[in-house]
């Protein structure tokens, strides 16, 4: 028997819980064993929920029990969710996480971590969400020297900036509709302001260069100064405009990061992506361009990738491993350095 720990039971938690007990013998084919979630830890109190026998408030109860190997980290945040992990990670428990903000702030020390112990610390979710790009960055592209990492990376931006286009929506009662539909939070700022974004492209080139970016180092700017002038503007050159996080490989080793509303010619594979979904285009040097499109977020989406993590942990496979180091960041170029062409008539640059 294989038995799990999941820590937070929001959304994702949840999720995570719903995928193991519906698939239990899609997991036993794929593991060679049984699965169960031994305990959920939350701080609520849930006399009435369908796994209220396995709640816990107690975080040591998880990490002092020698029969869980797994523990899934659903909490969010950098407080306790970094804390846990480590913790559990020193015990030789191998976390899973979907939680992008602690991978691309404390990365490179979680990895030491796991490896030092022989765990594994797996995040496919952290970035794409249900669509699989950290996995095959790192290990299905990994004969290629990767050049160039474009991404929408934040589904509720990307909603916001099709209905502008589409129906000539100001931002404002884009974002109000965005919310109204549950794409966008209450405090939407993660999201508006691009934070979201740089920690997936941090992440994404911190994979695919081999040094950890960290996300302050970032240069970041969000979409709430966009106007449906802009994309109309944009729309008659032929072009679109989306938000990216933007990460490329120059001459000498240095490192190009940004997030930033651009515009892309409508022959581009991302101008195409729409509403809420997300689309990834890495460019490696034998390979050329390869793109993931698909829905970034949401309960199911986001635990399917979660899951398949959890698959690859029970099973033990080292060969799944990620790892990269803290170098510094003086290998990464300033905004200022770098020369864009702007969309003519606004401070939007054009990426090709």
């Amino acid at each position: 028997m294989v038995y799990t720990a999941v820590m937070g039971y929001g959304v994702v938690g949840g999720g995570v819980v719903d995928v193991i007990e519906n698939n239990r013998d899609l997991f036993k084919k794929k593991i060679g064993d049984d699965i169960q979630v031994k305990y959920i830890l939350d701080i609520r109190d849930l006399p009435e929920d369908k796994n209220a026998d396995k709640l816990t408030k107690d975080f040591n109860v998880i990490v002092e029990d020698r029969e869980v190997s797994i523990v899934v980290e659903a909490i969010g945040g950098c407080k306790a969710a970094y804390e846990y992990t480590k913790k559990c990670l020193a015990a030789s428990k191998s976390v899973v996480t979907s939680n992008k903000e602690l991978v691309a702030t404390h990365g490179p020390e979680l990895l030491e971590i796991a490896k030092a112990s022989g765990a594994h610390y797996f995040f496919e979710a952290a970035v794409g969400g249900g669509i699989p790009v950290i996995r095959p960055l790192a290990n299905c592209l990994s004969a290629n020297r990767i050049t160039k990492i474009i991404g929408i990376l934040n589904g509720t931006t990307n909603y916001i900036l099709t209905k502008m286009i589409s129906d000539r929506m100001p931002f404002d009662e884009a974002l109000c509709n965005a919310q109204r539909l549950g794409y966008a939070e209450a405090n939407p700022s993660a999201d508006v302001e691009g934070k979201d974004t740089c920690r997936k492209i941090a992440i994404l080139a911190s994979i695919a260069f081999g040094r950890h970016i960290y996300p302050e180092n970032v240069y970041t700017r969000g979409i709430s100064d966009i106007a449906v002038e802009d994309m109309q503007r944009a729309d008659s050159m032929g072009y679109a405009i989306k938000l990216l996080g933007c990460a490329q490989l120059i001459p000498g080793g240095d490192v190009e990061i940004f997030v930033s509303p651009c515009a892309i010619k409508k022959t581009h594979n991302l101008a195409h992506v729409h509403d809420v979904f997300n689309g990834v285009q890495i460019t490696g040097d034998m390979v050329g361009d390869v793109t993931f499109i698909g829905r970034g977020a949401g309960k199911l989406p986001t635990a399917s990738a979660v899951c398949s993590d959890i698959i690859d942990a029970a099973i033990d496979d080292a060969s799944y491993d990620i790892y990269w180091q803290d170098r510094g960041s003086g290998f990464i170029r300033s905004f200022d350095r770098l020369t864009f062409k702007y969309l003519d008539g606004t401070d939007i640059p054009v990426v090709d």
